[in-house]
Order: C-alpha cells, then sequence, then structure tokens
C-alpha cells in the first residue's frame, strides 16, 4: 500500500540548528530512501522557507532524497486561504510527536518491517536472584 509520508526536517532529518543544517541523524535518509523506493509519497512538511528551505532540499537531494512535494499536500497544489494548511497524509515524521521522536530504527521497523536493515537486538539475559532469606539460611 502507497502512503503519502510527511517529514519534518530539522529534528528529524537532521539535529538542530536552524537557520544553519545540523548533522545527519543517524538513520534518516536510509530510511527514506528504502521509503522511497517502495514508492511511498514523502513529502517535506518543514518550517524552513525562502534560502532556507531551498538549502534543506538541496542537502535532501544531495543524499538521495526526492520529496513528492514540499510544504504541500500535492505537487503545484494551489494555496488556497479558505482550505486549512494541514498537509493531507497517512502518517507525519516529526521530532514534536507527544512522546518524543521515536528514532528512525524504530520508524523502520513500523513501516518497512521486512527491510533487511532492521537490527534485531537480543534481550539482555536478567540474573535470576535469590531472595534475602534463602541466602541468608545457606550460612
Amino acid at each position: 500500500m502507497e502512503l503519502k509520508i510527511a517529514v519534518d526536517f530539522d529534528g528529524t532529518i537532521v539535529e538542530h540548528k536552524y537557520p544553519d543544517i545540523g548533522n545527519v541523524i543517524p538513520g534518516s535518509f536510509e530510511v527514506l530512501r528504502e521509503l522511497q523506493a517502495q514508492g511511498h509519497k514523502l513529502i517535506l512538511w518543514t518550517v524552513r522557507d525562502g534560502i532556507d528551505l531551498q538549502n534543506a532540499v538541496n542537502f535532501c537531494l544531495e543524499n538521495g532524497v526526492i520529496f513528492w512535494a514540499i510544504n504541500e499536500s500535492y505537487p503545484n497544489e494551489e494555496f488556497n486561504k479558505y482550505i486549512s494548511r494541514k498537509v493531507d497524509v497517512d502518517i507525519f515524521i516529526d521530532d514534536r510527536n507527544i512522546g518524543g521522536f521515536l528514532g528512525w530504527q524504530k520508524i523502520r521497523e513500523i513501516l518497512i518491517p521486512d527491510s533487511p536493515h532492521i537490527v534485531k537486538l537480543e534481550e539482555p539475559k536478567v540474573k535470576k536472584r535469590t531472595s534475602f532469606w534463602k541466602r541468608k539460611s545457606k550460612k
């Protein structure tokens, strides 16, 4: 199923350094390229505009991510002041989510569950503890 996915830039793809471009958040471009390769429509949804927006778009292009639309629900959307500026998408990926940013590995697990890049971490082995009373009685 093809999804329309809105992705924030600052704090989500890169660290917050606005108006500069921060360091890449590990996994961001890899997961976005995977989503793009699966046919999902990626929309850059950011408060950036003007030259700051163009710098962000160029930075993403340099890292292999081409957005289907930028700050709009579909390419070349006609702005109508009577229609909400809320973008029409299936999913938002943003650092301002309730509970904070999930991280790119978790996003990959949710949206691309069959990805060969999912790293399954082993559960830590928990040492079985004996009760205080059992330890004391062994003396």
